[in-house]
């Protein structure tokens, strides 16, 4: 994990990790509605069902 406050520089701290250090400004969107709605019944099937 990329430490802002430990003294290394952000693109330092990425090569050491090896990851790019665009990664580190990327906002992750959450789920669309339309997913949500088809993951619901296989939970719930899932939950019924967990062999």
């Amino acid at each position: 994990m990329v430490d802002r406050g430990c003294g290394l520089s952000l693109s330092r701290q990425c090569e050491l990790l090896g990851v790019s250090r665009s990664s580190q400004y990327h906002e992750p969107l959450g789920e669309s509605a339309a997913n949500l709605a088809l993951m619901r019944p296989l939970d719930e099937l899932h939950l019924e069902h967990p062999f």
